[in-house]
């Protein structure tokens, strides 16, 4: 595909600045349909942006959720957008993130000022100019900069340390942890010559000082080395470990919250906003959502409410694996949160059993075995000894259907 002006409403054939044309491929179907935007990479890289920025914005500006996985190139925007939609949605990107406020050229790089604002600094015409913090994007950005702002400390350091040999410090002296007074008898007119000439005369001075490396003091190992024990390496692990979980909240534990902010069962979203839930956070599809579900959705009126929210469970429950983690919730549900309904759960694996939400085979297996998969053992005990004679009715009734 040809591309196109980065900036459209300049029409000349001729303008330098191209980028493709956006690329985009509908999947899916239902409420879980999405829109894969092929060539975001591609799109990103003739802007100078983040790929992640392009989808953000897409996700900020047509209200949908977004997927972004820069590893497998692979970038997702909730429902059905086409080409041109995301094609017109990418100008208003390109007019408030990339061209310059003064010049309209794309040269340019986003910058974070000490203050926490955005600016767009042109290398065509020298101009910066500031980037509207109230779009939702801004924000996105200050926490997710770019390359070139993170490595902005970087390159200051660098040039500080060429300052500090061109001062007149040698490396030997610098390897040495020693000092040399920076002599002030140079002649200010030697800051006038070309660059050329002064990358010369570094790298001279380089390599002058570099056959005296060999002889210099050595640092010692205890001033910079890390600690690579066993343990070290898995305390670090754990403190790594345990920040993700404080930082970050799974797509099952917002679900979980959203439902317990209900007072009281009466409360609850309907089924059809339950569902949507799930597919906003891209989890229609995943058994540990009927496992959330079957903690949450109860009280002790469980028996009828399994058949109230019998067409939602049966739309989510597809599979044998999505069986085995439902009575898995319920084996939370009921062992832990209400043992007082432990007598009643043969009636509890009757109705699942009747609402075709747990197959025969399902619930015979998993009442035939003690597993610490969702509680400890002695509480996963208690339970399938309650179930035990529900259970045995299922196999009697399996093995005379066999005989007949």
């Amino acid at each position: 595909m040809s591309n196109i002006n980065i900036c459209r409403e300049n029409t000349d054939p001729f303008y330098r600045y191209k980028m493709p044309a956006i690329q985009s491929k509908t999947e899916g179907r239902g409420n879980g349909i999405k829109t894969a935007v092929m060539n975001t990479a591609e799109v990103a890289r003739a802007l100078g942006r983040p790929p992640a920025y392009i989808i953000k914005y897409f996700g900020f500006e047509l209200g949908a959720q977004t997927s972004i996985n820069e590893s497998t190139d692979r970038y997702l925007v909730n429902g059905v957008h086409d080409s041109n939609k995301l094609q017109d949605t990418l100008d208003g990107f390109i007019n408030k993130f990339v061209l310059c406020g003064s010049c309209k050229n794309p040269e340019t790089d986003i910058i974070i000022t000490k203050d926490g604002n955005l600016i767009r600094d042109c290398k065509a015409c020298g101009q910066r100019t500031d980037i509207d913090p109230r779009h939702k994007l801004a924000s996105y950005i200050l926490k997710n900069p770019p390359e070139s702002a993170k490595s902005s400390k970087k390159k200051k350091a660098a040039t500080a340390s060429a300052n500090v040999v061109g001062g007149g410090v040698s490396i030997s002296d610098l390897a040495s942890g020693k000092k040399k007074e920076s002599s002030s008898n140079g002649n200010e007119n030697e800051n006038d010559e070309g660059a050329d000439s002064d990358d010369d005369a570094l790298t001279r001075k380089i390599n002058a000082e570099a056959s005296n490396l060999p002889d210099a003091q050595p640092i010692a190992d205890d001033d910079w080395a890390v600690d690579v024990s066993e343990e070290a390496v898995r305390r670090r692990a754990q403190e790594l470990e345990n920040l993700n979980l404080n930082d970050q909240k799974s797509e099952f534990d917002q679900l979980g919250e959203w439902l317990l902010e209900s007072e009281d069962k009466d409360d609850l979203p309907s089924d059809v906003e339950i569902y949507k839930k799930a597919v906003d956070l891209d989890i229609v599809d995943d058994e540990k959502t009927v496992q959330v579900l079957a903690q949450v959705l109860f009280d002790e009126d469980i028996v009828d409410e399994i058949e109230q929210h019998q067409g939602l469970l049966s739309k989510l429950i597809t599979s044998p694996a999505h069986e085995k983690a439902f009575l898995g919730g319920l084996e939370r549900f009921l062992g832990l949160d209400h043992p007082e309904l432990l007598p009643q759960i043969s009636k509890v694996l009757l109705k699942v059993y009747e609402s075709d939400l747990a197959s025969e085979a399902v619930i015979i297996d998993w009442g035939s075995k003690i597993s610490k998969k969702y509680v400890s053992k002695d509480i996963s005990k208690k339970v399938k000894k309650a179930a035990k004679p529900f259970v045995k009715w299922l196999e009697e009734a399996e093995e005379e259907s066999d005989d007949e």
